[in-house]
């Protein structure tokens, strides 16, 4: 009998150990051994580690204020003309012979933005904002209007530098546009639709970007993509950072509409300022070339040509007498790093060439047949 008491005491102890998780052979954590929760608990997740700066949250105020004064607004007239029938100025003779074919000119307007750079005047836009201009006319946001002069052009990025006859003006700063990061706020600032100093906002979506060559010009491409609305009459204005510095020229959007759809390209101020340099010294830009045609690497060609990168740039041709040639370069080379800095595609190598002078020495590593070698290219002149 006691013995059926006991047995029955037991059971109860156990049962209630069991349900209050309480130490029986293996410790218990609500009913469950330690080692089987450890077993079940997730790893806690790789994080990439990103610093927060203080002040780097979204407050555009200081940057809007402090460049909006600097974005200007440009005016331009280009004359055109067509053949046609048109009527004469004496109505008796339009009267008897009607109107007469022949050829007659106009002059059509268009409008855009640009970013005063120094105090003096000097101003940057879009070279198809003034292509073709008979006329430039400057007005800040003052309202002050002026007439400015061409000082020149670079189509192959499409940068065009302006003057106006004016000192003190409020100029903006030069940010370093290889410093922004993916996910940083940027703003822009320009006359969309005629609605000057129009500021929106948004964050640098992409760095690098180049656009489909449909007409084969020459050019050089590294756009600063955003989501910072930019609309017809944005070309030439400011995209700047949080600390109202500039960092772009917004240039071009992709839409199908014609207006904006979610995406913007800025030419990046290190680029600008590289052809402002030149163009302010001899009125055109001294481009660098490298005299090579290239192909993008993937695992096909790495394959078929035994070579153990999967990276790089393959050079598919010299050019004759260029500096690659003369350096020992040729076809079948995959070029690894262009003075120090690792190239992926050909766009890029094409912006690390075109961010040189004539007459610089590079340090090009290439793989040829399985072995990586270093060579010294001095750059020639486009």
């Amino acid at each position: 009998m006691k013995q059926s008491h006991l047995t029955i005491l037991l059971s109860v102890i156990l049962s209630v150990a069991a349900s209050c998780g309480v130490l029986v052979g293996d410790r218990m954590i609500n009913g469950k051994s330690e080692t089987a929760e450890k077993a079940e608990t997730p790893a806690d997740p790789v994080r990439p580690n990103v610093q927060i700066q203080p002040g780097s949250y979204p407050d555009f105020t200081y940057a809007a204020e402090t460049a909006v004064d600097a974005v200007v607004y440009v005016k331009v007239t280009v004359k055109t003309g067509a053949y046609g029938y048109y009527g004469s100025d004496d109505p008796l003779f339009d009267f008897f012979f009607g109107p007469q074919r022949g050829y007659r000119e106009f002059e059509a307007q268009g409008s855009g933005s640009g970013v005063l750079i120094s105090p003096d005047g000097y101003i940057v836009t879009n070279n198809h904002v003034i292509e073709n201009a008979s006329k430039i006319e400057i007005t800040l946001n003052d309202n002050r209007s002026f007439t400015a002069s061409l000082v020149g052009t670079d189509p192959a990025t499409d940068i065009a530098l302006l003057k106006i006859d004016a000192s003190g003006l409020p100029s903006i700063p030069v940010g370093d546009s290889d410093a922004l990061r993916l996910g940083e706020w940027v703003i822009a600032i320009g006359s969309p639709f005629d609605l000057r100093s129009t500021i929106t906002a948004g964050i640098v979506s992409a760095k690098g970007r180049t656009m489909p060559n449909y007409d084969g010009k020459f050019r050089v491409e590294s756009f600063i993509q955003t989501d910072a609305a930019v609309n017809p009459g944005n070309s030439g204005g400011a995209l700047v950072n949080t600390a109202g510095e500039l960092v772009g020229i917004n240039t071009s959007i992709v839409s199908n509409t014609g207006s904006y759809a979610g995406y913007s390209f800025a030419v990046p101020a290190k680029i600008v300022t590289r052809i402002v340099s030149d163009l302010i010294t001899d009125g055109r830009v001294h481009r660098p070339s490298l005299g090579v045609s290239m192909v993008q690497m993937n695992e096909n060609i790495r394959q078929e040509l035994k070579l153990s990168s999967e990276n790089g740039v393959l050079i598919y041709e010299t050019v004759s007498g260029s500096a690659a040639q003369k350096a020992g370069l040729q076809r079948g080379d995959l070029i690894l790093t262009f003075d120090g800095t690792s190239v992926n595609d050909p766009s890029a190598l094409r912006v690390l060439v075109n961010e040189r002078r004539p007459g610089d020495v590079v340090a090009i590593e290439y793989e040829r047949s399985g072995k990586v070698e270093t060579v010294e290219v001095t750059l020639t002149e486009l």
